[in-house]
């Protein structure tokens, strides 16, 4: 009779561990600048961003409800974009009893590599409504031009 070697969970676990530290402990390939690449960031919640393309500009929609203007920062630097803030959990206050507690608060952070052809030096934002739109527009020396070629 031949001995077989059970899997177990825990020993599945393991190998998933040990390929995670591998693939952690290896350096990150350098990234080309593609369009608004987002780089790998920590935190204690991510707000949703969703980024739109036309021919002027690119356009960022964070949605980070319930978070002041005074505690978002903005910040582009070595051709990335950063959005920092926080948003604060409420006080517990007593006669309240929380049900439940779904939405997440604390320090937030997104980082994103700003495309080629987006102008830094005329980023401007806007806040309304719990809603964070930065407008990146696009430079004018790599908009594609036309040429007309006279034929003979």
């Amino acid at each position: 009779m031949e001995l077989m070697r059970m899997e177990t969970p825990i020993r599945g676990l393991d190998k998933l561990s040990e390929t995670l530290n591998r693939f952690l402990a290896s350096p990150w390939p350098a990234f080309d600048r593609t369009p608004l690449e987002e780089t790998l960031t920590v935190a204690n919640w991510s707000p949703v961003v969703d980024i739109v393309e036309n021919e002027k500009e690119y356009i960022i929609k964070a949605e980070i409800p319930e978070v002041k203007k005074e505690h978002v920062k903005l910040l582009v630097e070595e051709g990335a974009l950063t959005i920092r803030g926080e948003r604060f959990k409420e006080k517990e206050e007593k006669g309240k009893k929380f049900h439940r507690l779904e939405r997440s608060y604390g320090t937030f952070l997104r980082t994103f590599t700003l495309p080629v052809d987006a102008d830094e030096k005329k980023i401007q934002a806007k806040f309304e409504d719990g809603m964070l739109n930065i407008f990146l527009p696009k430079t004018e020396a790599n908009k594609p031009k036309a040429i007309e070629i006279k034929v003979q």
